[in-house]
């Protein structure tokens, strides 16, 4: 399979200015499951759901199938009663299921049934996301294009789309053999080889992959997100591990590898906790769904208000099947969801959807770095260096990284940031890291520090 480097050459951007980077609108949306159109002006719900705490086995199987056509039942009869006409449901695999496809099949069919159920009786326009799960990363170092793991994600991806899925996706892991050791130590060279080199590599095969079997069966490769290398920075940063500013100088460097998913056949909607999706949603037009403050249910994030602003779904990350007062925490969700996007919806009918936009950025872009990148002026600016990179996926991410250093940088000499000490200290020591980056991956390569050399195996990225 060729990389991205191979088989672009170039392109544009898909907006004019930051500006015209609204929730709701995307110049290329799709259209799937019952009639669900996303990005074509509303903005959608997109509930996510998962198991209570429970053991995966044999004897489980009857209950856990049970559990999901409850959940889904539950949340479509409270879109019933809010009268929330369309919405997408993401079935997110564990890795028991992708380790089992036939598991993961049975159940994305339990959940077809059930929604095929409730638009025959309501008129309920909904669409199905399975995200299979990357279980490489079990076998270290992980064997990226051969052996039993990546033969079960692909049957996995095929088992399910023929059961029912409208939307392929997957939150893929090339490269986060390295990323992991990296972020620990905030040694920039070795993040950029990870997500500039290995994880570019990765996600072209894969995407190859997992674009032809939604091809053949008619449905939509959705995308991948950068959850293992961005969130897993906004995470240790949130616990104190490391700073704020590498966790927000990593988000961006993440957009370049995403964007090969697109590249490679991939055409939205992106999913929720790639808070890269704006960028590449810049550069491609292609719709995406992001999460913020109704994702506090499966972590916490200084992104709350300001990750709508460019959304064409809107989800909740994870929740289990557990009892709330108001009912399973997944229809709560769902209804904080709809509330969410009828606000929305409401900003744009009434003309007033840049307003709307600029007060949910305003509210969270100079409380911290992380939430400082993802202003659409920064995004849209980096879609723009990105095409300005030209297509090597290590230049842009470089240029990524250059990015975020200034723009941080600036807030602080402007005096809209305000970083304590240690921030401030780590800014400077990162500012020169970036600026030490090599201009090529070969220099990278023979930069980088050797005790990387155990982590990964390069045979299994083509190199």
């Amino acid at each position: 399979m060729g990389t991205r480097s191979e088989s672009l050459v170039e392109r544009s951007l898909a907006y004019g200015s930051a500006r015209d980077l609204i929730f709701g609108r995307a110049p290329h949306p799709v259209t799937c499951g019952h009639g669900v159109v996303i990005g074509g002006g509303q903005v959608l719900p997109e509930v996510k759901f998962t198991l209570p705490t429970m053991l995966i086995e044999e004897q489980t199987i009857d209950a856990i199938r049970r559990i999901y056509r409850d959940t889904a039942a539950q949340i479509l009869d409270r879109a019933v009663h809010l009268a929330q006409s369309s919405l997408v449901l993401e079935f997110e695999q564990l890795y028991e299921m992708t380790l089992e496809p036939e598991l993961g099949a049975q159940i994305t069919g339990d959940l077809r049934e059930v929604m095929d159920a409730y638009h025959n009786k309501h008129g309920i326009r909904s669409a199905l996301r399975v995200t299979v799960a990357d279980i490489r990363e079990q076998e270290r170092p992980p064997r990226m294009r051969q052996g039993p793991h990546i033969e079960a994600m692909l049957a996995a991806f095929d088992l399910c789309a023929a059961a029912g899925a409208d939307i392929l996706a997957i939150e893929s892991t090339g490269g986060k053999e390295v990323s992991d050791r990296a972020l620990l130590e905030a040694d920039l060279n070795g993040i950029a080889y990870a997500l500039g080199v290995l994880a570019p590599r990765d996600m072209a095969y894969l995407w190859a992959n997992v674009s032809a079997i939604a091809a053949r069966h008619g449905i939509i490769a959705g995308g991948d997100t950068a959850c293992g290398f961005g969130n897993t920075a906004m995470q240790l940063a949130y616990q104190g591990m490391l700073p704020k500013s590498l966790a927000a100088i990593v988000r961006l460097m993440t957009a370049p590898r995403s964007l090969v998913a697109v590249d490679h056949g991939a055409v939205g909607p992106l999913k929720d906790c790639g808070y890269e999706n704006p960028i590449i949603k810049a550069v491609t037009g292609v719709p995406i769904s992001m999460e913020g403050k109704s994702s506090a249910c499966a972590h916490s994030s200084p992104l709350g208000n300001i990750a709508a602003a460019a959304c064409d779904l809107w989800s909740n990350e994870s929740v289990q099947h557990v009892r709330l007062l108001g009912g399973y925490a997944p229809e709560v969700f769902a209804e904080v969801l709809v509330y969410d996007c009828r606000l929305m919806n409401a900003a744009s009918e009434a003309g007033s959807a840049s307003l709307f936009r600029d007060l949910l950025v305003t509210s969270d872009r100079y409380l911290d770095p992380q939430a400082l990148v993802l202003d659409p002026a920064v995004t849209f600016s980096a879609a723009q260096r990105i095409v300005e990179a030209g297509p090597s996926p290590y230049e842009q991410t470089v240029a990524m990284a250059h990015l975020a250093a200034e723009t941080i940088t600036g807030a602080v000499v402007e005096e809209k940031l305000t970083l304590d000490r240690r921030e401030q200290r780590w800014l400077k020591r990162l500012t020169r890291a970036v600026a030490s980056l090599p201009d090529s991956q070969e220099e990278l390569q023979r930069r980088l520090d050797p005790s990387y050399q155990d982590l990964y195996l390069p045979e299994t990225y083509g190199l």
